[in-house]
């Protein structure tokens, strides 16, 4: 029998067994149902006029977040800004929120910028002091440069300058002021020639877990502050001579002594603004300038909560899966099937060329139909749903059906080597489908990281569709979509596991008697 007949063959036996075919059209269901589900509210659009809920993008298109005290110059076409940052302290929340206690965060940040303007998205670059992370350039929100970002550096004093040559913008440090070290450079496509540089401080939102699991324990945190004291800046190239700020005007002599300015205060949050001070001035921020993103540093919920159903899904997938390969040894008929297709590997290709073909398609409508529609359910229910480009969501709904086949074709497989349905079952469930309910469910961070990376469920990263930032502190946790492997990282560890297991069923089916 030819290869094609086998297929049409193993077609004809999954059609014409109704447990098998609703067992998989109700995964499908279920992935829609779960969708389409108005199980989350929010307020964005529910309250009239106004309350719609509207984000910053920056100048490469991605969210981003734009909140610092700037206390700024004009400056026309290239000159330099540098300045001494002095001092580095700031103010964390406690456990419960409720109090600050001394310290900085992570990617607390304070130093000097460069920015077309004030308005908030706008093209910036920055060189600056971070809580333990060195000192960084970041420039358009989601570029970082100066070493590894996940080092750990005790802040400490430090020389920063800026150089604007054309749209070419020049990050340097240097310990005593003489010997200068470059930290990275820009290139800011259409900067004017008149642009705003000064002095910054943000900090951000800042999370922790509680005893490392989200679920169990919470997470805790809120709004830090950073504070920076700068020495007297110098410049070079044509300056206006007035110190301004976002909030409001601080006059200054372009030379000497700044006139004296004022203190800004946000009406929620820590109290920030600016002042000037014997030697120069002192900046208190809170906020971020950089790429926003969800989870605990953020809001907004992905396309990847709304296939919250594929587990279920594949559960059902699972159990026909393994049905499919292992009730033929149950009720004997594998004898009947071997004699007609004596090529064993070739009968085994086919059951798996059908089953993943059916689960394939199935999964791809259902995907398709969450990640369309999903989206309008969650926004009429006032929830803040964070867009996504068409080629992600592209991306994510043929990930979640390539999730589907190859854990149906791992089911497949268990059901040769096992041969007994409800063990191939159980075996299928436990590999594909506990690691993911454990990762989002009881695990700490670390162990569901681990686990993420080394089972079948590490293909759940194919639903990815935010990224993770090495400058944005937050709990990247599988609950809010994010994955410690890339799509196709996670794809290729589900594929070893099938070539494995499909390897192994092929060489049992060979060896043994049926």
């Amino acid at each position: 029998m030819s290869f094609l007949r086998t297929v049409h063959a193993e077609w004809t036996k999954l059609r014409t067994v109704r447990g098998w075919v609703s067992g998989l059209l109700a995964g499908a269901v279920v992935i829609i149902a779960f969708g389409l589900a108005p199980s989350r509210t929010g307020s964005c659009g529910q309250n009239g006029p106004g309350s719609e809920c509207v984000t910053l993008h920056g100048p490469e298109g991605q969210e981003i977040v734009d909140k610092s005290t700037y206390v700024y110059r004009t400056l026309t076409g290239d000159g330099s800004i540098t300045v001494r940052l002095a001092d580095f302290t700031g103010l964390l929340p406690t456990i419960d929120g409720s109090k600050t206690r001394d310290g900085l965060a992570p990617w607390a940040k304070a130093g000097l910028m460069v920015k077309d303007g004030t308005t908030a998205g706008s093209a910036y670059a920055a060189v600056m002091l971070t809580g333990e992370h060195g000192v960084r350039m970041q420039y358009n929100y989601v570029h970082d440069e100066g070493g590894s970002a996940t080092a750990h550096v005790k802040p400490q004093p430090v020389w920063l300058r800026l150089t604007r040559t054309g749209d070419t913008v020049r990050a340097e440090q240097s310990a005593d002021g003489k010997a200068w070290a470059q930290v990275g450079t820009a290139r800011l496509p259409g900067l004017p020639s008149t642009v705003t540089a000064g002095m910054f401080a943000t900090s951000p939102q800042y999370s922790e877990e509680v005893n490392e699991s989200v679920v169990l324990s919470g997470i805790s945190g809120g709004p830090s502050v950073a504070m920076g004291s700068f020495e007297r800046p110098t410049t070079t190239g044509s300056w206006s001579p007035d110190w301004e700020s976002a909030a409001a005007e601080v006059k200054a002599d372009a030379g000497e002594q700044p006139k004296p300015g004022g203190t800004t205060a946000r009406s929620e949050g820590p109290q920030t603004g600016f002042e000037q001070t014997a030697d120069g001035w002192s900046l208190t921020g809170s906020g971020d300038v950089g790429p926003a993103v969800s989870g605990a540093a953020g809001g907004g919920v992905t396309i990847s909560q709304t296939l919250l159903g594929t587990f279920l899904g594949l559960m059902l997938v699972a159990v026909v899966g393994a049905m499919f390969t292992a009730a033929e040894y149950r009720r004997g008929l594998i004898r009947t099937t071997l004699a007609a297709v004596p090529g064993r590997g070739r009968l085994l290709a086919a059951k798996v060329v059908v089953l993943g073909g059916v689960t394939f398609t199935l999964g791809l409508a259902a995907a398709s139909v969450v990640v369309t529609f999903g989206q309008e359910v969650l926004r009429d229910n006032g929830v803040y749903v964070k867009p996504a480009s068409t080629l992600t969501e592209l991306r994510v709904a043929a990930g979640t059906a390539l999730l589907l086949a190859g854990c149906g074709a791992l089911a497949a497989g268990l059901g040769v080597l096992l041969r007994r349905g409800v063990t191939a079952v159980t075996a299928a469930i436990v590999v594909v489908v506990l690691p993911y309910l454990l990762s989002v469910t009881v695990l700490p961070l670390r162990a569901s990281a681990w686990l993420l990376s080394v089972t079948p469920a590490a293909a759940f990263s194919l639903q990815q569709s935010e990224s993770q930032y090495d400058q944005v502190d937050n709990i990247y946790s599988p609950a809010d979509g994010y994955f410690p492997l890339s799509a196709w990282g996670g794809l290729a560890v589900l594929a070893v596991w099938v070539a494995a297991v499909l390897g192994s069923a092929g060489y049992v089916l060979r060896r043994r008697d049926a």
